[in-house]
């Protein structure tokens, strides 16, 4: 029987694609870069939509991931549903749910229906992100060619990503919170008119439907878990949060079982039997949870530590979105001589120098730079990871499987952003309200230890009626969060590196021959 990684490896013959499949990348390139944008334009939006929605801290939060945890539960629904009824099919379809929503979210005249909005979009995002990188599989070929234009998708998508809070901070100068979400209507109507001309369709041979009960117990893993996550990294050791994981565990197992025996599963398990497959997702979901975690308080150190307006923190954002776009293009370059374990190591390394350096940051005139020059090395990471690990995952499957493990490489992704998020952020608000609880016991003034207590910008919006100092020291507790965060995240980033190294090592150099590695037959990178 043909292993999955022989299989990927039999596709490297076939015809080179030409001006029409180069064009269709670009189409794709459209939704990759909105989804991207759509995880983090509400970063720099946060204070302004805290101030005018009012949410609590943990609606914020949700506003914040709602998004990205629906489209982990949908994904692997999602890409399967693409092989069957056809890729290009689904994302016309994802488009036009996308648009309509993010209009919906645009105009949310509360911050429950704007989390109800960003959890939708979330579903519609997940018809979107498997068709693009599938479609990529079946246009590209050869195995150069489709290198370079899974490396261009994933640079597109974390591209959206970077640009996301300079998008947010150039519309915010000049238009209400609203019109972060309305970014995405123009690119719809492209994507609707162009995608019928440019993109092909595909469906997968000998295609069962659907089992419905194989959806259904995806999301009772997936939505469980997460709850449990958020609960837990709050509240602490609740019996909430426990049951909500054990269940999200148990779901799990049994979803795991099904797939097992189904002739025609949602998941097909046989794709983890590939070492390069899990490996991959492991350094995409770990290398994920630290960014995220520390973008969205770095965002939030500029406007409301430093002072920044969202126009000027969204510039500054440019050199780390500079730093990530070089390493998604160089890094594939460089693996065509060095393993991409190597390359991949080598560059969670240089983030952990970022890690550091955010770790450090203060309250004074150095921040802001510091702050720019440790997290434009995170980014570097990102891009590497994003490029190579993507590729890695995708081309250790066959070509009517590419549906399936684009969905789990996004899927982990978007797991990791969300995670991020809740667990580093979580942290953040832990040590922040720690610092100042110690600080507001000496203030008398009523109501005041309530307001600073809630969150930092609640502190900065309440401005001249609170005492003295008082702004300062929450800005200072704000800070100390950044850092505790980014000391923990550099420890599993550098953690990271070695398991990237160890764990990939036996993937040849990109294009090359197989090559042996520690008595291992070498496995060879589909990039």
């Amino acid at each position: 029987m043909v292993s999955l990684d022989e299989a990927s490896g039999s596709r490297s013959a076939r015809q080179r694609a030409g001006i029409k499949q180069w064009a269709g990348l670009a189409v794709l390139a459209l939704p990759t870069v909105l989804l991207g944008l759509d995880v983090t334009i509400l970063y720099l939006a946060l204070p302004a939509l805290a101030a005018d929605l009012q949410p609590s801290s943990t609606q914020a939060l949700w506003i914040m991931d709602a998004y990205g945890f629906m489209i982990a539960g949908f994904l692997i629904t999602m890409g399967t549903l693409g092989d069957r009824i056809g890729r290009r099919r689904l994302l016309m379809i994802g488009a036009v749910a996308f648009g309509i929503t993010s209009v919906i979210a645009a105009y949310s005249t509360s911050a429950a229906m704007l989390i109800a909005a960003r959890a939708v979009l979330g579903v519609a995002g997940a018809t979107l992100m498997p068709s693009t990188l599938a479609l990529i599989s079946n246009m590209f070929g050869d195995v150069r060619q489709r290198a370079l234009a899974i490396g261009v998708w994933a640079t597109m998508f974390a591209l959206g990503m970077a640009l996301g809070p300079v998008v947010g901070g150039v519309l915010l100068e000049r238009f209400w919170w609203g019109a972060a979400f309305l970014v995405a209507v123009p690119v719809v109507i492209v994507l609707l008119v162009a995608a019928p001309l440019l993109l092909p369709e595909y469906r997968a041979k000998r295609s069962g439907r659907l089992d419905l009960a194989s959806v259904a117990l995806s999301l009772a893993a997936v939505l469980p878990a997460v709850y449990g996550v958020k609960e837990l990294a709050k509240l602490g050791l609740e019996p909430v949060p426990l049951l909500a994981l054990a269940l999200g565990g148990l779901m799990a197992l049994v979803f795991v079982r099904r797939q097992q025996h189904l002739e025609d599963p949602l998941l097909d398990m046989r794709l983890f039997g590939s070492r390069t497959f899990s490996a991959a997702l492991i350094v995409l979901l770990v290398g994920l949870v630290g960014v995220s975690g520390v973008m969205l308080l770095v965002t939030q150190y500029l406007q409301l530590v430093a002072g920044l307006t969202p126009l000027a923190a969204g510039l500054w954002m440019g050199p780390p979105a500079l730093a990530m776009v070089l390493a998604g293009i160089m890094a594939p370059l460089i693996a065509r001589r060095i393993r991409p374990g190597y390359v991949v190591g080598a560059a969670l390394a240089l983030s952990t120098l970022g890690y550091w350096l955010l770790a450090a940051v203060e309250v004074n005139a150095s921040g802001v730079g510091m702050a720019i020059a440790g997290f434009s090395l995170v980014y570097l990471g990102l891009g590497t990871i994003a490029a190579l690990g993507t590729d890695l995952v995708v081309g250790a499957a066959p070509a009517e499987k590419a549906g399936s493990a684009s969905a789990m490489s996004e899927m982990v992704q978007e797991l990791g952003v969300a995670l991020g998020v809740a667990l580093l952020g979580s942290l953040a608000t832990f040590v922040y309200r720690a610092q100042v609880s110690a600080t507001m016991a000496d203030v008398e003034v009523a109501g005041t230890a309530g307001i600073v207590e809630e969150s930092l910008w609640a502190t900065v919006a309440a401005g001249d009626s609170l005492p003295a100092g008082v702004l300062l020291e929450a800005q200072q507790a704000f800070t100390a969060g950044l850092n505790v965060t980014a000391t923990v995240g550099g420890i599993a980033i550098l953690a990271l590196a070695v398991v990237s190294i160890v764990s990939l090592r036996h993937v040849g150099a990109i294009g090359g021959e197989p090559q042996e590695s520690s008595g291992e037959k070498g496995e060879p990178c589909s990039l």
